[in-house]
C-alpha cells in the first residue's frame, strides 16, 4: 500500500510564507557559486596571472556544480495578450513595404515584425522597386532602437512639450512676417513630392523665404552639369547592365556614387554568358570597392584623371584640346581605354566621380557622342538634390544677422560643414532656430530648440528616387518616443490643421493613377506606364575640356576624400553593427584612418607591422590642408593607392549623442573644402605610440593558392574545356589518379529523401558590398564584441567576406611566380616574397561561411556531440550540449566557428544594443540568445527554412521556386544575386543549374569535407 505520508526537509517548509522556501524546493545550490567573478569579468579573466595547472585544479573542483547551477535558465516571464490584435498572430512574421530616404540613402525595401517590433530588413522584390538595400539600410533597423534618441522635444537647453515648441515657433514666424525677417528651411536631400509641395506652401507666408537643400556628401558639380544640359536639377540615370564596356573616371558606383544601387545592374553583365561579359576599366586614386571589381585597373592621381579625362574625351569626339600626358606606363593604358570605349559604341559607357563641373559636362558630352544605351538622362535621379552655393549664402547671410528663423531638418551642419565654425557663430545670431533629429547630435544641442523627429520606420511619407517611381513610407511601429514628423509641425505652423496622414494621402492621386492608396501601401511602390523623355540644351564642351586640361598640379599629396560602404556619411554612427562592420578593402573595422601608398609611405617613414598578439599596428600623422589640421590620424598602407595621393573616410569624429565607444575616428569633413572631395595636403608623421588596429584579416595575399579562389580569363573560359580552367585536383586509390573528392573516410547516407540545402556563391557577381554580413547579425542575433575583442582575433560574424590582393599585378603572374620557384632556398624566397601585395593588384572577394560539410571534420571531435549533422545537409549546433572545448574550431579548414568568451548580452563590459532594453527589442525571438562559452557560427538559417517547410504544410502545397532563397538571411540580403540558396533535390530550383554548371567549385575540395555552399570560378574579361 502506497503512503501518502508527507515529509519536509526543514521545518521552515511548514511555514508556507517563508521568502526561501520556493529557494529551498527548487535550487540544488542555495547558495550562488561564484563564477562569474572569475569567468564573467573579462578585465580579471586577461589580467590573472593563475597558472594552467591552477586553473585546471579550478576547474575540477568546481566545474561539475557550475555546470549543474548553469542548467537552471533565467526565468522569462511572458505577459499574454489581453484582447489579442486581429492583424498580430504570435509567433508569425509580419512584413510592411515601405521606403527609406534619410538623405543618403534610399532604398525600397520591405520590414520584418515580430509582434509589433521591426526586427529586421528585406529587400522589396516587387517591379518598381528602384534601389535595394545596403549595409546601411539592414542596419537601419538597428538605429530605431538607438537608446541615446531624442525621447522628447528640448527648448533652450530643458525638456519641453509640443505645445510650448509651437508656440515659440508661431511667435516667431509671425515676428518674421511682421518686420520683414528671412525665414529659411534647411533640408536634406528629401526626394519627396508632398514635402516640397507643403514646404512651398508654408513659405508662401513669408516674403524672401528660402529652402535650402544641403547633402552633407555633396553631388553639386554633377547637379549644375545636369541642369546646364538638361534644365532639371537631378543627376543621370545609368543601367550598367546594357554596357559591354564600362570605363569609370573616380565614380565608386557600386559603393556610394550619386546614390549608389548600380550593383544589381552592374553584375547583370559580369557573369559570362553565351561567351560574353562586360569589361570594367577603373581610373581612381584610393583603392574603392569598384576598382576592386575591376578588370583593370589605372590608379591616377586626382589632377591626372582630369587630364586621363579630357584625352577619353578627345579620342571619343574627335576633338583636338592640348592636355599634358598622365604618369607613364599608364598615359598609353589610358588610350587603350579609351579605345575600347569608342569601339563598343552605344554599348559602351562613361562615368566619373571628379568634383568639377567641367569634368560632369565631359561625361555627358562622351555618352551622348555614344549614343550610350546604359546613359539614361530621361530617368533622371532626385537622390542627390544639394546646392553648394546656396548653403554657402545661407551661412553668409546667417553671419550678416539677416535670417531671423531657421528650420532644419535632418541636416547636421555643425558636423558636416567643413567650415562648421562659421555656421555656429551665424547660428547664434539666427533669432530662432529649429532643428529636426533623431538625436541631440552637434547641431541640435545648440539650437534653440531640438524636436525630436521619429524613425523613418515610424513615419509617413512619399519619395520619388527617380522619374516615374513613386514610393511610399509607412509606419511599422508605433511611435517610441514623444515624437514630430517635421512635415506635421510644418502644417500645425501653417495652421493646416491636416495631419499629414492626410495631406499625403489627398497628394497621391497625382502619381498613382489607376492604383489605389491601399494598394500602394501594400506595394510601396508604383510605376506609371508613360515613359519620360528629355531634351539636352547645347553646351559649351570644349570650353570644359580646355579648362580641365589646365588643372595645375599641386606638386605635394593630393588628398580624396570618400565614404566608407559601412558607416556612409556618419548619419548611423551610434550604430554597434556598422562600426564593427570590416571595411571591405583594408578589413579594419572601429576605426578611420589615412590610406598612404606603399611608396610614399617609406618617402614619410611611416609603417604598418604585426604584433605578438595578432594585431595590427601603424603610424600616426598630422594632416594639414586649407589652414585645417587632424592630428593622430592613423595610417594604413593600401596597395593600390595612386602614388602621391591619400584618403580619409568621411563620417567618423561624432562627438554629440553618441555612447562612448562608438566615438570613433577623426572628422574629414573639416578638410571638405568648398565641398570638393580633392584637396592638396601636407603629411607629417608623429613620434610616439603606435596605433592599435582591429583588423580582422592579416594575411593580404593567396601566394598562388588557386584550390581557394579559382580564376580564369575569358579567352581561356571560351576556348578551353573546363577542367583546364576548372581544375579538380586528384589523388593516387589503387595506382589511378581519381578524383579526390570521390575518395571518402566516412559511409555517405542516402540525401536524395526530403530537402537537402545548397548555396552558391559566384565569385563574378560578388563585389564584397557587405549587405551579407550586417543581415546575418540582424537574422541571428549575432553579437557586437568591440575593438579590442576584435583586435585579439574574437570577432563573431557568422559571415565573413576575404578579400585577397595578388603579388604581381594579376593573379595569373602569381601562379607563373609560384610555379617557377625551385630547390628550399628559392621556394622559401619567392614565398616570402608573394607575401607583399602589388603596387597595383588585382583583388577578389570571397565570403566564407560554415561550409556544412557533409563530410564534417567537427563533428567527429566534438566530445559531447553537440554539433551534428542533419539529413537537409545543415550542420547543427547544440548550444545546451557544448562546453566550449573548441576542438570543433581547431578541426575546421575553413575557420568559420566562432566561440563566445564572454557574455555579450546584458553586459557592461559590452556596452552595445544588447546591453539595454531598447535595444534588445530588435532581436530576433526565432533565434536564440547565446550565452558565453559555446561555439556559434551559420546554421544556414535553419529557423527561416523550417518556416518555409511548415508554411507549405499548412497551406498544402509545395514550396515555392525561390521560397528557400528569401529565407536564409545573406542570399536574401544580396542583390547582385552572388549568393543563391535551395534546395538540391527540387529540380526545378535554380541552386541545380547551378551545381552542375562548370564553373561551379568547392572550397579546398581535396580534403574530402563535400561541402553544401559550391563557389563559381572568377572569370576576368582581362
Amino acid at each position: 500500500m502506497a503512503s501518502n505520508k508527507k515529509y519536509w526537509q526543514s521545518v521552515e517548509e511548514l511555514n508556507e510564507n517563508s521568502s526561501i522556501v520556493e529557494k529551498l524546493r527548487n535550487n540544488e545550490f542555495v547558495e550562488e557559486i561564484p563564477t562569474d567573478e572569475f569567468l564573467g569579468d573579462k578585465e580579471a579573466l586577461s589580467s590573472s596571472s593563475t597558472s594552467r595547472r591552477d586553473f585546471l585544479k579550478y576547474v575540477g573542483f568546481s566545474t561539475a556544480a557550475a555546470s549543474l547551477a548553469a542548467c537552471e535558465g533565467p526565468v522569462v516571464k511572458a505577459i499574454p495578450y489581453v484582447v489579442q490584435p486581429e492583424e498580430i498572430i504570435p509567433g508569425v512574421a509580419d512584413y510592411y513595404a515601405t521606403t527609406i530616404a534619410d538623405g543618403f540613402d534610399f532604398a525600397n525595401i520591405l520590414i520584418k515584425t515580430r509582434e509589433g517590433r521591426p526586427i529586421k530588413v528585406e529587400n522589396n522584390m516587387l517591379a518598381g522597386a528602384k534601389v535595394a538595400a545596403n549595409g546601411r539600410v539592414h542596419a537601419s533597423v538597428l538605429s530605431l532602437y538607438d537608446s541615446m534618441r531624442l525621447k522628447q522635444p528640448v527648448v533652450s537647453g530643458k525638456p519641453a512639450t509640443w505645445a510650448d515648441v509651437d508656440a515659440k515657433v508661431k511667435e516667431s514666424l509671425s515676428q518674421a512676417a511682421a518686420g520683414g525677417g528671412q525665414v529659411v528651411v534647411l533640408t536634406g536631400t528629401t526626394a519627396s513630392p508632398s514635402t516640397d509641395k507643403l514646404i512651398a506652401e508654408f513659405g508662401a507666408k513669408y516674403p524672401g523665404f528660402k529652402h535650402v537643400v544641403y547633402d552633407a556628401v555633396s553631388s553639386s558639380e554633377a547637379l549644375d552639369a545636369f541642369q546646364a544640359v538638361y534644365g532639371e536639377r537631378a543627376l543621370a540615370d545609368y543601367d550598367f547592365g546594357k554596357a559591354d564596356v564600362i570605363l569609370s573616371v573616380g565614380a565608386d558606383f557600386v559603393g556610394d556614387w550619386q546614390g549608389g544601387g548600380y550593383d544589381s545592374g552592374y553584375t547583370l553583365g559580369r557573369i559570362p554568358k553565351n561567351g560574353k561579359m562586360s569589361k570594367h576599366i577603373q581610373i581612381e586614386s584610393n583603392m574603392s570597392l569598384t576598382g576592386a571589381n575591376a578588370d583593370k585597373r589605372i590608379p591616377l592621381t586626382v589632377t591626372e584623371q582630369k587630364y586621363a579625362l579630357v584625352k577619353i574625351y578627345n579620342i571619343i569626339t574627335g576633338s583636338s584640346v592640348s592636355v599634358p600626358d598622365v604618369t607613364k606606363p599608364y598615359d598609353q593604358a589610358v588610350a587603350n581605354a579609351a579605345n575600347q570605349l569608342k569601339a563598343a559604341g552605344s554599348k559602351g559607357v562613361l562615368v566619373t566621380g571628379l568634383d568639377d563641373v567641367n569634368a560632369q559636362l565631359l561625361a555627358i558630352a562622351i555618352n551622348n557622342a555614344l549614343q550610350s544605351a546604359a546613359f539614361n538622362p530621361a530617368g533622371a535621379r532626385y537622390v542627390r538634390k544639394g546646392d553648394a552655393k546656396a548653403v554657402a549664402q545661407l551661412v553668409a547671410d546667417m553671419k550678416a544677422g539677416s535670417v531671423h528663423t531657421l528650420i532644419m531638418n535632418n541636416v547636421n551642419p555643425v558636423y558636416t560643414l567643413p567650415n562648421s565654425a562659421d555656421f555656429t557663430e551665424g547660428l547664434k545670431k539666427v533669432k530662432l532656430s529649429v532643428s529636426f533629429s533623431l538625436k541631440e547630435d552637434e547641431t541640435a544641442s545648440i539650437s534653440t530648440v531640438a524636436a525630436a523627429a521619429p524613425h523613418y520606420l515610424e513615419a509617413w511619407g512619399d519619395v520619388t528616387i527617380a522619374k516615374g517611381y513613386y514610393a511610399i513610407t509607412q509606419p511599422t511601429i508605433r511611435p517610441l518616443f514623444n515624437t514630430k514628423q517635421f512635415q506635421d509641425a510644418l502644417l500645425s505652423w501653417s495652421g493646416n490643421a491636416q495631419s499629414y496622414y492626410d495631406y499625403l494621402r489627398a497628394f497621391t492621386p497625382t502619381y498613382i493613377a489607376g492604383k489605389t492608396w491601399n494598394q500602394l501601401v501594400h506595394d510601396g511602390v508604383h510605376v506609371p506606364e508613360v515613359a519620360a523623355t528629355v531634351t539636352a540644351a547645347s553646351a559649351d564642351f570644349g570650353s570644359a575640356a580646355s579648362t580641365l586640361a589646365s588643372a595645375k598640379k599641386s606638386g605635394g599629396l593630393e588628398l580624396v576624400l570618400y565614404t566608407k560602404v559601412g558607416l556612409g556619411d556618419g548619419q548611423q554612427a551610434n550604430n554597434p553593427w556598422l562600426q564593427e562592420f570590416p571595411d571591405p578593402i583594408t578589413r579594419v573595422s572601429w576605426d578611420n584612418y589615412i590610406t598612404v601608398s606603399k611608396a610614399d609611405a617609406e618617402a614619410l617613414g611611416l609603417e604598418n607591422y604585426n604584433v605578438a598578439n595578432g594585431g595590427l599596428n601603424g603610424s600616426y600623422v598630422t594632416v594639414e590642408a586649407n589652414g585645417k589640421k587632424l592630428e593622430k590620424v592613423p595610417v594604413i598602407i593600401q596597395p593600390g593607392q595612386a602614388k602621391g595621393s591619400v584618403g580619409i573616410a568621411l563620417g567618423y569624429g561624432r562627438q554629440a549623442a553618441m555612447k562612448k565607444e562608438m566615438v570613433v575616428g577623426v572628422n574629414a569633413y573639416t578638410l571638405y573644402n568648398n565641398f570638393n572631395s580633392f584637396q592638396s595636403v601636407k603629411l607629417t608623421k608623429e613620434n610616439g605610440d603606435d596605433h592599435e588596429f582591429a583588423c580582422v584579416q592579416l594575411q593580404k595575399t593567396l601566394m598562388g593558392r588557386g584550390d581557394i579562389v579559382k580564376e580564369a580569363t575569358l579567352k581561356d573560359f571560351n576556348e578551353k574545356d573546363a577542367a583546364d580552367w576548372n581544375i579538380m585536383p586528384v589523388v593516387s586509390y589503387d595506382h589511378k589518379e581519381v578524383p579526390a573528392a570521390s575518395i571518402d573516410l566516412w559511409e555517405s547516407f542516402d540525401r536524395t529523401t526530403g530537402h537537402h540545402f545548397n548555396l552558391s556563391i559566384d565569385l563574378n557577381a560578388c563585389t564584397g558590398c557587405g549587405a551579407c554580413v550586417i543581415a546575418c547579425h540582424a537574422e541571428n542575433n549575432v553579437p557586437v564584441v568591440g575593438k579590442s575583442e576584435i583586435r585579439r582575433s574574437r570577432d563573431m560574424h557568422w559571415l565573413r567576406i576575404d578579400r585577397y590582393y595578388s603579388s604581381k599585378e594579376t593573379f595569373a603572374g602569381d601562379v607563373e611566380l609560384k610555379e617557377s620557384a625551385s630547390g628550399l632556398m628559392n621556394s622559401i624566397e619567392t614565398f616570402n616574397a608573394m607575401e607583399d601585395p602589388s603596387e597595383n593588384p588585382q583583388v577578389v572577394f570571397q565570403p566564407v561561411m560554415c561550409q556544412h560539410c557533409n563530410h564534417a571534420p567537427c563533428e567527429t571531435v566534438c566530445p559531447v556531440a553537440a554539433t551534428s549533422h542533419g539529413r537537409q545537409g545543415q550542420n547543427h549546433m547544440a548550444y545546451n550540449r557544448c562546453v566550449g572545448t573548441r576542438y570543433c574550431a581547431n578541426n575546421c579548414p575553413y575557420k568559420v566557428r566562432r566561440f563566445n568568451w564572454f557574455l555579450y548580452n546584458k553586459n557592461s563590459d559590452f556596452d552595445y544594443h544588447m546591453n539595454d532594453d531598447l535595444g534588445r527589442m530588435v532581436l530576433n525571438p526565432d533565434v536564440n540568445v547565446r550565452s558565453r562559452g559555446v561555439m556559434e557560427k551559420c546554421s544556414f538559417c535553419i529557423q527561416s527554412t523550417q518556416a518555409v517547410i511548415l508554411k507549405a504544410k499548412r497551406e498544402g502545397r509545395t514550396v515555392a521556386k525561390g521560397e528557400f532563397n528569401d529565407a536564409c538571411a545573406c542570399s536574401a540580403a544580396c542583390s547582385t544575386g552572388a549568393m543563391v540558396f535551395g534546395d538540391v533535390n527540387d529540380k526545378e530550383d535554380p541552386i541545380v543549374r547551378l551545381k552542375e554548371d562548370d564553373r561551379a567549385y568547392h572550397l579546398l575540395s581535396h580534403i574530402g569535407t563535400q561541402p553544401n555552399v559550391f563557389y563559381h570560378v572568377k572569370v576576368r574579361n582581362t
